[in-house]
């Protein structure tokens, strides 16, 4: 029987190619969808993931990782007086506005302690990160290098109206979702936010009392503002989030209770919590993840009317040897191992070149373009196991019309 299986499979090789090639489209469809899917969620976490802190502290109000709201630099200094609290850094993050060469690209910048221990964006070295220190010094991802128009080190290019030298490249930071990422020190990255602003006090008497309003005002991006060493950070500068390392052998959840008890109108997260709050968002509150797995559906079905037609066609053209079989005693069971076997193979044929053509796909988008192409082994047996049932499932069409052979047919001219 398994001779006979494949001896229908290659009886028009034409035509089983094009079998393969269909499988081949459905393979690879669901795996790349599949697969920007988990890199997509994976890249909106990176900088968490690399991260050292036992517990990130953010704004109550924290909706994912980039879209919360900042508080002043005092809860860093008051979270480091907290019971169980070993070291606590600030990171801060915000927007702005890349020039070079003429040409505009909008980022994100991370401000960190470059001489800290609990943030490090990606795989860098140790002497980019110290050269941070430097004013007016940024890293950047080096799959950014193009869109930031950046050759290499020493580089020279504007953020807002302020310079910014490039002092070295970082890997596996960027989210495929956000601006482009740059990371500096936290003096830079508040002098680079707030640049181009200017501020006015206004006050008005009335009733015997006198009201003021400081009112802020953003500035053209001219380029020609005067250039002095960005200003230490003061009590009220913005932080996005506090990093805590706990002391040893300090419960993390005891910690995070006493944290939020002390500084008021803040959410704690593990390191894990944030990451999951984070996925959660992009795939849950968001149409992306429903497109891809749209597009994923859509895979499985070309794949499975492919397989369908052809072993459809396969039997209805070799009816006859199907009814020599039964006539010579051959059970239903028989005929349809006949099939199966002949589904199992084009599942394993078509999957595995389909599984060679996105790893191959995804290194070079990596490589490239920085889109990660996420397989992973469970993923891979995951796909594996659909293709299978879908070359099975197209199976039972064409078992629908053996079942019904007729012995005689045999002796029939």
């Amino acid at each position: 029987m398994v001779s006979l299986a494949r001896k229908n499979l290659l009886k028009d090789l034409p035509r089983f190619l094009v079998a393969q090639a269909g499988i081949m489209f459905a393979v690879s469809l669901v795996t790349i969808q599949t697969g920007i899917l988990k890199g997509f969620t994976r890249s909106t976490t990176l900088l968490i993931d690399s991260s050292a802190a036992d517990i990130w502290v953010a704004s109550e109000n924290i909706v994912n990782f980039e879209l919360t709201e900042p508080f002043p630099y005092v809860q860093v200094q008051r979270a480091q007086q907290i019971e169980g609290v070993a070291l606590a850094e600030a990171l801060t993050i915000g927007s702005g506005r890349w020039y070079s060469d003429g040409k505009l690209t909008t980022l994100r910048v991370f401000g960190f302690d470059p001489n800290g221990q609990l943030f490090r964006p990606g795989k860098v070295s140790d002497t980019a990160i110290k050269a941070l220190n430097a004013p007016y010094s940024a890293l950047i991802d080096r799959t950014n290098q193009r869109s930031f128009r950046i050759d290499g080190v020493g580089d020279m290019a504007r953020i807002r109206q302020l310079p910014v030298m490039v002092v070295g490249f970082a890997r596996d930071t960027q989210s495929l979702v956000s601006s482009k990422f740059v990371f500096t020190s936290l003096v830079n990255a508040n002098a680079y936010i707030s640049s181009g602003f200017s501020s006015g006090l206004t006050c008005q008497l009335g009733n015997g009392d006198i009201t003021c309003v400081n009112a802020y005002q953003r500035d053209e991006d001219t380029g020609n503002a005067e250039v002095v060493d960005p200003e230490s950070l003061n009590s009220d500068s913005p932080v996005t989030y506090i990093l805590v390392k706990a002391a040893p052998g300090e419960d993390v959840q005891l910690l995070k209770q006493r944290i939020e008890s002390s500084l008021s109108g803040t959410k704690t997260f593990t390191k894990n919590e944030l990451i999951n709050t984070t996925q959660s968002y992009w795939q849950n509150r968001t149409g992306i993840g429903f497109i891809l797995g749209l597009g994923a559906i859509v895979g499985v079905l070309v794949g499975m009317v492919v397989v369908a037609q052809i072993l459809y066609t396969s039997v209805s053209e070799n009816l006859r040897e199907f009814g020599t079989l039964k006539a010579m005693g051959a059970s239903d069971w028989d005929i349809y191992s006949v099939i199966l076997e002949q589904s199992l193979w084009m599942a394993v044929l078509g999957y595995l070149p389909g599984l060679l053509l996105c790893w191959s796909v995804g290194t070079w988008t990596a490589a490239t373009q920085g889109i990660v192409v996420l397989i992973t082994p469970i993923s891979a047996v995951g796909v594996f196991g659909i293709t299978v049932v879908m070359c099975v499932g197209s199976a039972v069409f064409a078992i629908q019309k053996v079942t019904r052979v007729d012995p005689g047919i045999v002796f029939k001219a």
